[in-house]
């Protein structure tokens, strides 16, 4: 059925002329008016253009094209405001692709740095480092008011991550300021999992008000062998268990005691470590087979993104059957299986880079960060030890050239800053 013509509405419609300002404002009246009529057919009786309708006036049926025509003016700047709103939401990612790609490239580096200097940090810590990682075996009484002052140089103050290695027996950083624990071999043995989550969470609350964020542990590697950890042996002691499930319930309670004390917990060391063939510390080392680790090292870590981990480390060794590169810079153990067929969507962090298993594959620690980025971690670390300054920049402008160059697409990049900042709750937009 066709619609009534803007000449017919208008000649059905039309005022008497009046003269001067009267008339002016007749016909701004008018033209509402007839804007409304063309919508509805005028509304004086004749019946509304089937979805299917045309005529010589205004269509109101749907088209697969464009179209200028008053009938879906409104419908259109109605998807028009939603599409823009939507565009315009605020979100981190969309804050952080505002950032260059240097200040994006520091937010993934782990600056090392002695705990009895932690002031050393302070250029990179300035220049946007993402954390900071505590080395030593004593650290000093007032170790919370020299954090606090390192992480008054953050850029926006968005905070810093502050970790440290604080395992339990011969692991341990700062137990004169947060007590000890025994070895996670003694705790496996010996201890409930209510008990060591709550012997846990004595040490985190002290980590926490030393300034103190995170801990690169538990260690849920599934090793059991009773001797102290070696070149040869990465775990012994380290290990809660050579038995899956005890480690697996002894990871998680570990994991919950530090953060029922205000300390992020970081699993490690995916894909499992017991029975490696080496320490990647000092050499190429190798996992069981994937085949193995899936039925025996695995499900702790299962276990944990179950129960909410923040943060996992992987390790430094290759795992046969999942490729030739150590699991820290294989997409294939971190994109293809740690995120996509476990669904872990958290921090992913690597296990130190200056790690002579890193070397040995090819990888400068500049190189080798920037490998890590692209098989899917999101924070790289490496050792104390030589210009660590020096260091910081060649892996920011490694990163920063790898993006530049296309070898390292920005995106991920933003993907990664965005987990940094995820795990310590920062929300850009608020």
């Amino acid at each position: 059925m066709n619609l009534p013509s803007y000449r017919d509405c208008r000649r059905a419609t039309a005022p008497p002329r009046l003269p001067g300002r009267a008339r002016n404002a007749r016909r701004l009246s008018a033209v509402a008016a007839v804007a409304a009529m063309l919508l509805v057919g005028c509304d004086t009786g004749t019946p509304k253009a089937s979805p299917h309708s045309s005529g010589p006036g205004v269509s109101l049926a749907p088209s697969s094209t464009p179209s200028h025509s008053r009938s879906t003016l409104a419908p259109a700047l109605s998807a028009s405001s939603s599409s823009s709103s939507a565009a315009t939401a605020c979100t981190n990612s969309t804050k952080l692709a505002g950032w260059s790609n240097r200040r994006l490239a520091m937010l993934t580096i782990a600056v090392p740095v002695s705990e009895t200097s932690v002031s050393d940090a302070t250029s990179e810590v300035s220049a946007g480092a993402g954390g900071v990682l505590l080395f030593g075996s004593k650290a000093p009484s007032d170790l919370g008011s020299r954090l606090t002052t390192l992480k008054s140089h953050v850029p926006g103050h968005l905070g810093l991550l502050v970790m440290t290695d604080e395992e339990g027996g011969g692991i341990q950083r700062m137990s004169n300021l947060v007590g000890s624990l025994p070895w996670p071999a003694y705790m496996g043995a010996h201890w409930t999992p209510a008990q060591i989550q709550q012997n846990v969470t004595k040490v985190a609350k002290k980590m926490a008000a030393a300034q103190v964020n995170m801990d690169l542990a538990p260690v849920v590697d599934v090793d059991g062998r009773n001797v102290a950890p070696s070149k040869t042996n990465p775990d012994g002691w380290r290990s809660f268990s050579g038995n899956t499930t005890v480690v697996s319930k002894a990871g998680v309670a570990y994991m919950n005691g530090l953060r029922a004390g205000g300390v992020i917990p970081v699993v490690k060391h995916f894909p499992g470590l017991g029975g490696s063939t080496y320490n990647s510390d000092f050499g190429p080392a190798r996992t069981l087979p994937w085949s193995t680790l899936q039925k025996v090292g695995i499900p702790p870590f299962t276990a944990a993104i179950k129960a909410g981990a923040p943060a996992i480390m992987v390790s430094n060794n290759i795992v046969p059957g999942l490729g030739t590169n150590p699991a820290s810079l294989s997409p294939t153990a971190i994109s293809s299986e740690l995120r996509g067929k476990m669904g872990f969507k958290g921090l992913v962090v690597t296990d130190s880079l200056s790690a002579k298993a890193i070397s040995a594959a090819g990888f400068s620690v500049p190189a080798a960060a920037v490998q890590a980025l692209r098989s899917g971690a999101d924070m790289v670390m490496f050792d104390l030890g030589g210009n660590v300054s020096s260091q910081t920049s060649s892996i920011a402008t490694a990163i920063t050239n790898a993006v530049s160059g296309g070898h390292l697409s920005r995106s991920r990049l933003i993907d990664a800053a965005g987990h940094v900042l995820a795990v310590r709750h920062v929300n850009l937009c608020s």
